[in-house]
C-alpha cells in the first residue's frame, strides 16, 4: 500500500525521498525492521493473549528431560509469525506482483491448516488433531494452486542468455545478454554442467509435441515439494527455537536467491537464471525472515510460546513455495538439509521398526527416538547444545548451496 501511495506522491506531486520506495532493497530491509519489531513487541501481548484463552501445550510423557515441565506454554504462537509477515508485506510490497500473490495465498492456507489442527487439539482435547488425510490434502491442494500459477500465469517467466555471437550493444551502451522471456520448465540442478534440468522432457518420448504435457510433471513436483518440506518443518518443530532458527537460516539463504534472479545484472554476473519480476519477492522473504528471528525471542530455551502447526507448517510451505518459484527447489536437499533429515529419521525408524518386527517378532530402532533431536536428547544432550549445533549445521548447508551455484 505505502508502495503505490508513493508512487503517487513522486509522480504528482515529486516529494523528495518519495522515490526511495521504488527500491526493492530500500523496502526489503523496512519490511524485515518492522516484521521484527512486530514479531518482538506485540509477540509479547499476543502471548499474554493466549495464556488468557488458556491455549496451552499438552505434552506426552515420552522420557525426555525438561519435557514435563512444557506443558502448558502457550502454542498457537505461528498467529505471531504470520501476522509479522503479511502486515509489512501488505504495507511495502507490490501487492499485483504474482509471486508476491502467492506466498500470500501460501501463507494464509496453510496458516489455516495448522490453525485447525491446533484448535483440534487445544479446545477439542484431541491430541491427534487434524486428520493426517485431511493436512496432506490441503497440502496438495495448495500444491496444485501454486503450480497451476507458476505454470500457467503470463507474468511468469524466465529469460536464457544468448550465445555471444548474438549478443548485441544497445542504445543505452548496455549489452543485450539474455533473449526475450518466456515461458519455461527448466529449473536449476546442482553440480551439472549446464546447471539446469527442463521438467517437461520427461515426456520427451511423446514426440515433438511434448512441451504442452510439462505441466503435469511441473504440477506432480510442485505437490511433493511442497508437501515433504512442510511435514519436515513440523517434525523439526519439536525443540526450543529449532525449528524457526533454522528456518531463519534458509529463508535468508533464499532472500539472496529470489534477489540475484530477479536482477538482470547480477544474473548476468553470477550466471544464473534471469526470471523476470521476481525480486520482488524478497520484500516478502526478508518480512518473513524478520517475524521468524523475532518470534524466536520468546521461543528459545526456555520457550514462553510454541509454534505450533500454525507456525510450523506455514514455514514449510513458504520455504518451498518460495524455491519453487525461484527455479531452486532442486537445491533443497541442500539448503533445507535439516527438514529432510528429520524428515529421513522418522522414516527410517518406522520402515526399520516394522520391517524387524515382521522379521523377528519383535521391532528394533535405528535411533533412540524419532525425529533425531530426540534421539541426541535420549543421549543426555541439552536441548540448547542440540539447537544451536543444528544452526551451524544449517549455517554449513546454506554456504555450500550457494557453492553449487558454481561448482558445474
Amino acid at each position: 500500500m505505502l508502495y503505490y501511495l508513493f508512487q503517487y506522491l513522486e509522480s504528482h506531486f515529486s516529494i523528495p525521498g518519495a522515490g526511495v520506495f521504488q527500491f526493492i532493497t530500500f523496502r526489503a530491509a523496512a519490511a524485515f525492521i518492522l516484521s521484527l519489531l512486530i514479531s518482538a513487541i506485540y509477540g509479547k501481548r499476543i502471548i499474554n493473549f493466549l495464556q488468557k484463552q488458556q491455549v496451552g501445550e499438552s505434552v506426552r510423557d515420552l522420557g525426555l528431560e525438561g519435557q514435563i515441565q512444557k506443558a502448558g506454554t502457550p502454542t498457537m504462537g505461528g498467529i505471531i509469525i504470520i501476522l509479522a509477515t503479511l502486515i509489512p508485506v501488505l504495507l511495502l510490497a507490490k501487492l499485483d506482483n504474482i509471486y508476491v500473490i502467492i506466498l500470500i495465498i501460501t501463507t494464509v492456507w496453510m496458516g489455516l491448516i495448522g490453525f485447525l489442527d491446533d484448535y483440534i487439539k487445544v479446545f477439542k482435547k484431541d491430541k491427534a488433531g487434524l486428520k493426517g488425510r485431511f493436512k496432506v490434502l490441503g497440502q496438495v491442494g495448495l500444491g496444485i494452486i501454486v503450480g497451476s500459477m507458476l505454470y500457467f500465469h503470463d507474468d511468469v517467466t524466465i529469460k536464457e542468455q544468448l550465445p555471444i555471437e548474438q549478443q548485441i550493444v544497445q542504445d543505452n551502451g548496455r549489452t543485450k545478454v539474455f533473449g526475450e522471456a518466456h515461458k519455461s520448465t527448466k529449473t536449476t540442478v546442482p553440480f551439472f554442467k549446464n546447471n539446469e534440468l527442463d521438467y517437461s522432457k520427461a515426456f520427451s518420448f511423446l514426440g515433438d509435441d511434448y512441451e504442452k504435457y510439462g505441466w503435469i510433471v511441473f504440477i506432480f513436483i510442485v505437490v511433493f515439494i511442497v508437501t515433504g518440506i512442510s511435514n519436515g518443518a513440523n517434525l523439526t518443530d519439536g525443540i526450543d527455537g529449532l525449528a524457526a532458527g533454522s528456518s531463519a537460516i534458509i529463508v535468508i539463504t533464499l532472500a539472496v536467491f529470489a534477489w540475484v534472479s530477479g536482477n538482470i545484472i547480477f544474473a548476468d554476473y553470477l550466471d544464473v537464471m534471469y526470471i523476470p519480476n521476481s525480486g520482488e519477492m524478497t520484500v516478502f522473504i526478508l518480512a518473513f525472515a524478520g517475524a521468524l528471528i523475532g518470534f524466536l525471542w520468546y521461543n528459545t530455551y526456555p520457550a514462553q510460546v510454541f509454534m505450533g502447526d500454525t507456525g510450523s507448517l506455514t514455514i514449510g510451505g513458504i520455504i518451498a513455495v518460495i524455491a519453487i518459484a525461484i527455479r531452486k527447489e532442486l537445491l533443497l536437499p541442500i539448503l533445507a538439509g535439516i527438514f529432510v533429515i528429520e524428515n529421513l529419521s522418522v522414516i527410517m525408524q518406522v520402515s526399520w521398526f516394522k520391517y524387524t518386527k515382521k522379521k523377528f517378532g519383535e521391532g528394533r530402532r535405528i535411533f533412540r527416538m524419532a525425529p533425531l533431536h530426540h534421539h541426541y536428547q535420549k543421549i543426555s544432550y541439552h536441548e540448547s547444545k542440540i539447537v544451536v549445533r543444528f544452526w551451524i549445521v544449517g549455517i554449513l548447508l546454506a554456504v555450500l548451496t550457494i557453492v553449487t551455484l558454481k561448482l558445474r
